[in-house]
């Protein structure tokens, strides 16, 4: 694409089907950029996005497309992808995954992020068919025709619930959110061919593969355990937020929150966020760890840690958890965190029917603290 003024940020609302690739296509060609809305958002929020994104100012070069991200927090922000980088996305994928004569993608995740629109960039880019179901439904899937597809874990759970058969597939690449170990081997034991995907909005979408790199990204840990990215599939910058760019970009590194370690076959593994960090009676308290331990009880389904503000201690450490089972006590629980040191075992228990999720399928953080605020 040219640079120049005249370039504009053209907002598409609308659902995940032809009209909307159209209207893609259409603005691409003439040379502008696509900020895709959810088409179900209320319309303040869609105003406030609006006005974070600043339609009226122009775009920047090469910019093609721009992903709005606020992760669960806070005040949208838009990660501004090139072409290239999608395009780039886009081929790695495959060249990892590989690609069969008779592949169809199916796409059943919301377009405005990502994960749903690389679905269909891939299969327009190589020239796949693709199956599209504007919203994900259960019975829906299981007729789908399709090879490949990708997931949410909260996807993943009610097709396993439903017994969905997911052998007849040849990939399913399942990101947006940290999936639970149980969760995995549950899955696979099924049958399921997973992928697990790791990336974001600003890398346009998982760049890690199993663990892995695609080829031609690069990753590296901090000396604070902090996961940076480099390569092709990297955001240009944040729309009209040069403040947000140079904090997070610096060398062509992209400098995430997620905090990560090697196994012992040398993959990454994501352990947490540099920012969920709890201090506690001026103790650090990894939130993601005490989570683990949680989970192991046999009376757990789903488990979150979050802190919340305390006068006493500084934060409170509350567990927030899905019974598969008669729940424990708080005393209970604490006991079965012995393990821990005593800073980290909870200090509050929220037994909740579901953990709050983002249409995107990750973690709903603002919710979560809300409901940690009740904790006993």
């Amino acid at each position: 694409m040219s640079a120049g003024s005249s370039r504009r940020l053209i907002a598409l609302r609308l659902p995940p089907g032809e009209a909307f690739v159209t209207a893609l296509v259409e603005a691409w060609a003439a040379g502008h950029a696509v900020l895709p809305v959810d088409p179900h958002a209320p319309a303040p929020a869609v105003e406030s996005l609006l006005a974070a994104m600043q339609l009226d100012q122009p775009v920047d070069p090469d910019v093609a497309l721009v992903i709005a991200t606020s992760g669960s927090t806070g005040e949208p922000k838009g990660a501004q992808l090139t072409r290239a980088a999608l395009d780039s996305s886009a081929r790695a994928c495959h060249d990892r995954i590989g690609r069969r004569p008779d592949d169809v993608w199916l796409s059943c995740l919301p377009w405005h992020h990502i994960g749903g629109l690389q679905v269909m960039l891939r299969a327009r880019l190589l020239d796949i068919p693709v199956v599209i179901h504007e919203r994900f439904d259960v019975e829906r899937f299981a007729g789908a025709q399709a090879t490949l597809t990708s997931l949410v874990p909260a996807q993943l759970v009610r097709l396993l619930d439903a017994g969905v058969d997911l052998t007849r597939f040849r990939v399913i690449l399942l990101g947006g959110a940290a999936a639970p170990a149980a969760l995995l081997a549950r899955a696979r034991a099924a049958g399921a061919p997973l992928v697990t995907t790791y990336g974001m909005s600003e890398t346009a979408g998982g760049c890690v593969y199993d663990g892995l790199p695609l080829d031609g990204v690069e990753v590296r840990l901090t000396e604070r355990g902090r996961i940076a990215i480099r390569g092709p599939v990297v955001m240009a910058g944040y729309r009209c937020r040069p403040d947000l760019t140079a904090a997070s970009l610096s060398d062509g590194w992209l400098l995430s929150s997620d905090l990560g370690e090697y196994d012992e076959l040398g993959r990454l593994q994501v352990t947490g966020r540099a920012d969920d960090l709890i201090i506690t009676g001026g103790e650090n308290v990894d939130p993601a760890q005490v989570a683990a331990v949680i989970a192991r009880h046999p009376a757990v389904a789903e488990v979150e840690v979050v802190g919340i503000p305390d006068d006493r201690w500084g934060q409170r450490v509350i567990a927030v958890m899905v019974a598969g089972g008669t729940a424990p006590s708080l005393a209970q629980l604490r006991d079965w965190c012995r393990e821990l040191p005593v800073a980290a075992r909870p200090q509050g228990l929220v037994i909740a029917p579901r953990l709050p999720t983002l249409s995107s399928g990750k973690l709903d953080r603002l919710a979560l603290r809300r409901l940690a605020e009740v904790a006993d």
